[in-house]
């Protein structure tokens, strides 16, 4: 019987991937009707729907059920899930904790699932971010490099003295024999096992042909340790391995568990461009570094044997090894317990002399940490004389010391304060081209420009026109000399304090606009947003001050050519 809601009495029975059976009731809560729809939800959460798969977290997810429909009951809610209102629901979560806002949260986006109809919203809400974020969300930090180094070499040393013995074993089963014929030693036990597969110690006495107590009191069940072990991944090393991996790929942990032999995409010799889910967001992919094909590659030949004697569903899986020595029990899953019992056999210890607590998440962070600053090592510019301290080097290195060191410094910071403070400046737009407007609706502009009646005519009448403005003096040496005509390119007016926009202008901008539009097709993101990002914002902000019909009959004179715009034979577009 699959997992299902029980109408008669109200309740939800469970049957796992183990074959276990379980059963909860929610016959007895004040509001029958919220409670079935919430049940709907729980069931699509659960095995074989969902990813919940044990009793005891069904228990959690019922008893987060009971106190919602409790809590909603007595703020007088009577009806099912399709009739709770976003504030309604964002109050109950609010108030926590947060495990049972977490877990609700999954009940109703269950009930979605299951083709329940929610309110406006509502989904939106549940499938957004949580309003009380959980302790252990927190980021681990990377880990010292003191202890980095030392999990990696317990890592390299086991999976290279494992490998080796392997190899070893290989090259000895040649010139083996069947165990009954040439004797109970080490080299036949591996010629058998490499021949049956994984087998238990009784079996393997069955297959010598005594019992299984004879093959202990004779020393067999010695001999066939030390031959499993050489012919067969077991779980000790399986976890070096996949630590290993995860240090020099930086996969996360969830991906690097799941992954099988279909998601190796080999792109030549010595190129693997792995395919893995991360749990969290979706597919991915990644070109693995040097160090990590070479681990994938020693490992697809240890566990190649094993995988040629074992069946289809089990050999599609890439991570694959025994449990435990002398049984023939696959490693079904490597968890937190399996991992510290690892550290614990091996000596891993931390910065305090304890076993040191691995976590797979943290090796990620610590690989990307370590990548960060792989750049910088073995460099001269790390250090730049290992006898200083940073601040020294700075005083030494980094400071101007002479005056005319200091005054290019500060030059190039007021350069940058100036042109920031420019940009924040909203533009000048004349929306009605007389000089009394002018004067009246832009007091600052003609104070700053110090624009006597003459000149504020000029610019008012065009006489002071470039291309995409009118410009308040061109001489000013804002980006050239003093007393010399501005070289600044047509779109550098658009950020300069001197320009005043009037609607005669119009064709021209969305001839600009057009002309960022081309650009932005054959340039990359990167290069078009350093080079005009800043002019390609800021002349939406132009043209939004101007009436939309004028905009329409300008439109109909520009172009889609740089032929109208004062270009550079290297600036035009293709």
């Amino acid at each position: 019987m699959p997992t299902m809601v029980v109408e008669e009495p109200l309740g939800v029975v469970c049957v796992f991937s183990d074959g276990s059976r379980a059963e909860f009731a929610l016959d007895a809560l004040p509001n029958p009707r919220l409670a079935r729809d919430l049940a709907l939800g729980l069931v699509e959460l659960i095995h074989p729907h969902g990813s919940v798969d044990a009793a005891g977290s069904v228990g959690h997810y019922a008893r987060s059920l009971s106190r919602m429909v409790h809590v909603l009951a007595q703020q007088g809610f009577s009806g099912g899930a399709g009739d709770l209102r976003r504030g309604q629901l964002a109050q109950f979560w609010m108030a926590g904790p947060t495990h049972l806002e977490a877990m609700t949260r999954s009940l109703v986006e269950g009930f979605a699932r299951a083709g329940g109809v929610l309110g406006t919203g509502v989904l939106e809400l549940a499938a957004g971010r949580h309003f009380n974020i959980q302790p252990n969300r927190q980021p681990l930090p990377p880990y010292p490099e003191a202890e980095w180094e030392r999990l990696g070499a317990v890592c390299r040393a086991l999976v290279e003295e494992s490998y080796a013995a392997h190899r070893k074993t290989l090259t000895s089963v040649a010139g083996a024999r069947h165990p009954a014929e040439g004797g109970w030693t080490v080299e036949n036990f591996c010629w058998l096992l490499a021949r049956t597969g994984p087998i238990g110690t009784p079996d393997f006495a069955r297959a010598l042909g005594v019992t299984a107590a004879v093959f202990r009191n004779r020393g067999g069940a010695v001999r066939l340790y030390q031959a499993m072990t050489s012919v067969f991944p077991h779980l000790d090393t399986l976890i070096a391995y996949r630590l290993l991996f995860g240090i020099y790929s930086g996969i996360v942990p969830d991906g690097i568990a799941d992954l099988g032999v279909g998601d190796v995409e080999w792109a030549g010799d010595c190129t693997v461009l792995l395919s893995y889910v991360k749990g969290r967001t979706a597919a991915e992919s990644l070109n693995l570094p040097r160090p990590a094909v070479r681990l994938l590659e020693r490992w697809l030949a240890h566990s190649a044997l094993l995988r040629s004697l074992v069946t289809a569903p089990e050999r599609d899986k890439l991570w694959l090894g025994l449990s435990q020595v002398g049984n023939a029990r696959l490693v079904r899953e490597v968890d937190r317990v399996a991992v510290q019992r690892w550290v614990r056999r091996f000596g891993v210890a931390g910065e305090d002399g304890q076993p040191m607590k691995v976590h797979r998440a943290r090796i990620r962070t610590t690989h990307h940490a370590m990548r960060e600053r792989s750049g910088w090592s073995g460099s001269a510019r790390a250090t730049i004389d290992p006898n200083h301290t940073p601040a020294v080097e700075g005083d030494h290195y980094l400071t101007a010391t002479t005056p005319a060191q200091r005054h290019a410094v500060e030059t190039i910071m007021e350069d940058a304060q100036h042109d920031i403070l420019r940009r924040a400046h909203p533009p000048t737009v004349i929306t009605e081209e007389d000089a009394a407007a002018l004067a009246e609706d832009y007091p600052q502009l003609v104070a700053r420009l110090g624009l006597d009646d003459a000149a504020i005519a000029e610019l008012v009448g065009g006489e002071r026109d470039v291309f995409t403005a009118a410009c308040g003096d061109q001489l000013s040496g804002l980006h050239g000399p003093a007393g010399k005509p501005c070289p600044a390119r047509p779109w550098v007016c658009l950020l300069c304090p001197l320009a005043v926009f009037a609607p005669r202008h119009a064709a021209n901008l969305l001839r600009l606009k057009a002309f960022f539009s081309r650009q932005w097709q054959q340039m990359p993101a990167a290069h078009f947003m350093a080079v005009f990002g800043p002019y390609a914002a800021r002349i939406d902000q132009v043209l939004e001050r101007f009436d939309p019909a004028g905009l329409t009959a300008a439109a109909a004179e520009v172009s889609h050519t740089d032929e109208q715009i004062p270009l550079r034979p290297e600036e035009h577009t293709a």
